[in-house]
C-alpha cells in the first residue's frame, strides 16, 4: 500500500527541477570553473582596422584585447585600477600608428569571463540547450530580427553569439539563473540590431519618443501635443522638433518604395538647356543625383519583405547623402551615429552598386 503522504504531482515537479547537466557537469559547479572576474576595460572603435597582431604584441603584460568586427569595437582589458593608465597607452599607441580612435572609454571593475575557460563539453552542451531556447524566446521579436538577419543560417549563428555573449556577461553570484538573465538580455540585443543598421543615436531617439508617446496615451487617454511631449521627456521644443525631423527621416525611408515602382506613369519634366540658366540646370542634376541615390537605398521591389535587399538602406543613405552634400567626413558621421566605419562601408558599398547602374541610366 503506498504511504498516503507521498504526492506523485510534487515528486513529478522535483524531478523536473532537477539541475541541468552539461558535459557531465551540473550547470552551477561548471560556472564555479570559471568564475567572473573583475577587471578594467577601454572600449573604442578606429576609422581603420588596427594590425592586431602588432597591437597584442605590445601590450602591456597582463593585458588582452578582443575585437568585435561586427560592431567594429576593440575592447583592451587590464587589472583594477589601471583604467586611466591603459586609455592613455591606447591614445598613444594609435596615435603613433596613424590610427585615429573613436568614442574612446574607460570603464572601471567590469565584470567578465572568458567561455574558451569553461570546460569545453560543458560550454559546448551549454549551447546546444540554450540556442534553441533562445529562438523560441525570440519569437516575439522575429518581425524585427527579419529586417536585419533575413537568412536563418545567419539568424542560427548570431543566437549563438549572444549566448556566448551572456556567458561572458553572467554572474553567477548575483542568485539568477542562467536561462532568466540570457532571457532579459535577448531583447536589448535585438535592439542593437537596429542601432547598427540605422545608426545608435537615430535608432535610440526613436525608441525614446515612442516610449514616451506610449506612456503619456496611457496616462492621458490622447496622443501629446509638441508642447507637451516635449515637457513629458524633459527637452526643450526645438530640441524635440530637431529629434523628431531624425525620426521622421529614419522613418520615411523605411517606407521607401524604388522611383521605378511606377515608371509609365510618373514623368519628370526638366527644362530646356538652351533656355534655362545654369543655376537651375545645376539644381536639375543635383535633384537627379538626389533621386538616384535614394532610388538606389530603396527597398528592391522584386525582393521579399523579409530578406534584406526588400528593406530600405538607410545607414547606406546617411552615410552617401552626409558625406557627399552633408559637408561631413566619414569619421565625423561615425561619431555621430555612433557605429563603426567598417558598418557603414558595408551599407555604402550596397549603395554604390546601385548607383552605378542607376547613374549609367541617367548618362544614357
Amino acid at each position: 500500500m503506498p504511504d498516503r503522504m507521498s504526492n506523485p504531482t510534487t515528486a513529478d515537479n522535483r524531478a523536473a527541477r532537477q539541475p541541468l547537466v552539461f558535459g557531465g557537469i551540473p550547470e552551477a559547479e561548471g560556472w564555479a570553473l570559471a568564475p567572473i572576474t573583475p577587471r578594467d576595460r577601454v572600449h573604442f572603435r578606429a576609422d581603420q582596422e588596427l594590425p592586431l597582431d602588432e597591437f597584442r604584441s605590445e601590450l602591456p603584460d597582463g593585458v588582452s584585447v578582443s575585437y568585435d568586427q561586427g560592431d567594429g569595437l576593440y575592447r583592451v582589458d587590464g587589472a583594477c585600477g589601471t583604467a586611466a593608465v591603459l586609455a592613455d597607452w591606447v591614445k598613444a599607441w594609435c596615435a603613433g600608428a596613424g590610427v585615429t580612435t573613436i568614442g574612446l572609454r574607460a570603464e572601471t571593475d567590469v565584470r567578465r569571463r572568458a567561455p574558451r575557460d569553461l570546460p569545453p563539453a560543458f560550454l559546448a552542451d551549454l549551447c546546444r540547450h540554450y540556442g534553441p531556447v533562445s529562438l523560441k524566446r525570440l519569437q516575439r521579436n522575429m518581425s524585427t530580427i527579419r529586417l536585419h538577419l533575413p537568412d536563418p543560417d545567419d539568424l542560427g549563428q548570431q543566437v549563438y553569439e549572444w549566448v556566448l555573449k551572456a556567458v561572458a556577461q553572467y554572474d553567477e553570484t548575483k542568485s539568477v539563473p542562467f536561462g532568466a538573465f540570457l532571457a532579459t538580455q535577448l531583447s536589448k540585443w535585438v535592439h542593437d540590431l537596429g542601432r547598427n543598421a540605422h545608426g545608435r543615436t537615430a535608432a535610440d531617439t526613436e525608441h525614446k519618443q515612442q516610449k514616451a508617446i506610449a506612456a503619456f496615451m496611457a496616462e492621458h487617454q490622447r496622443r501629446p501635443s509638441e508642447k507637451e511631449l516635449a515637457a513629458y521627456m524633459g527637452q526643450s521644443v526645438a530640441t524635440l522638433r530637431r529629434n523628431s525631423q531624425t525620426v521622421a527621416t529614419l522613418n520615411g525611408l523605411r517606407n521607401l518604395q524604388s522611383l521605378d515602382g511606377a515608371p509609365d506613369a510618373t514623368e519628370i519634366l526638366l527644362p530646356d538647356s538652351c533656355e534655362a540658366p545654369d543655376e537651375i540646370m545645376g539644381e536639375a542634376e543635383q535633384t537627379l543625383l538626389s533621386h538616384a541615390l535614394t532610388a538606389a537605398c530603396a527597398p528592391d521591389p522584386g525582393a521579399r519583405r523579409d530578406q534584406r535587399a526588400g528593406q530600405p538602406n538607410v545607414l547606406g543613405w546617411a552615410t552617401w547623402y552626409l558625406t557627399t552634400w552633408g559637408g561631413q567626413t566619414k569619421t565625423q558621421l561615425s561619431a555621430d551615429l555612433n557605429t563603426s566605419v567598417r558598418n557603414m562601408n558595408v551599407y555604402a558599398d550596397r549603395v554604390e552598386k546601385a548607383l552605378k547602374d542607376r547613374l549609367a541610366e541617367l548618362a544614357d
